[in-house]
């Protein structure tokens, strides 16, 4: 197949061309925001450190904000401008560390911590761009470390029991076959005896 000849081909030539300068374009122009948020799903232990990661990039000042949603409601966690100060909602006052790419760390996470994250990176021109974090939080149940405890315990226990058991058994068996062999070097010295008193 040889190349587009006549309006046809033409038209289609000069649609690309103009496509790519006005993507281009629009890649130039101030503006434009973009989130990436690596990993969606943090399952978490109670009293564990956490991290929400995010990776923003705009050509202007941007401004961060997290929002924390759950059955007990709404709760707005920070805000910061990039390069200015961090305003912490005081229920987070001292659990929060936040980082310039837009990240939050949450220390010491409980089971009320567990829920939705909701980051919203708005931009000084207009756009924003959202991202959205599920953590799950999860209880370290002790009834169950000890139950093993109980359980090892009473194994342990056991074997100690059937250990001294098959010692028993050892040494009684040892005995008997002590007892049995003196019986049978009595009763062959008897037997040897008789016999020289016959002869």
């Amino acid at each position: 197949m040889g190349p587009l000849q006549g309006p046809r081909g033409r038209s289609a030539v000069v649609g690309t061309v103009t496509l790519c300068l006005a993507a281009g374009w629009a890649l130039q122009t101030p503006g434009g925001v973009s989130l990436v948020v690596p990993q969606p799903n943090i399952n978490a232990t109670v009293a564990q450190n956490i991290l929400l990661s995010v990776e923003y990039s705009c050509r202007g000042v941007a401004t961060i904000e997290w929002k924390h949603v759950s059955s007990w409601g709404t709760t707005s966690i920070v805000e910061w401008r990039s390069g200015n100060s961090v305003n912490i909602s005081t229920v987070y006052k001292d659990r929060v560390t936040t980082f310039e790419n837009g990240s939050i760390q949450l220390r010491n996470v409980g089971m009320r911590d567990a829920g939705y994250y909701f980051v919203t990176v708005m931009e000084e021109h207009g756009t924003n761009a959202y991202g959205t974090i599920i953590v799950n939080v999860y209880e370290i149940i002790y009834e169950d470390l000890h139950f093993v405890a109980v359980l090892f315990t009473f194994l342990a226990a056991v074997s100690a029991i059937l250990i001294c058991l098959m010692w028993l058994c050892n040494k009684s068996l040892h005995l008997f076959q002590k007892k049995t062999t003196h019986k049978l070097t009595a009763s062959t010295t008897e037997e040897i005896e008789l016999e020289t008193i016959e002869c």
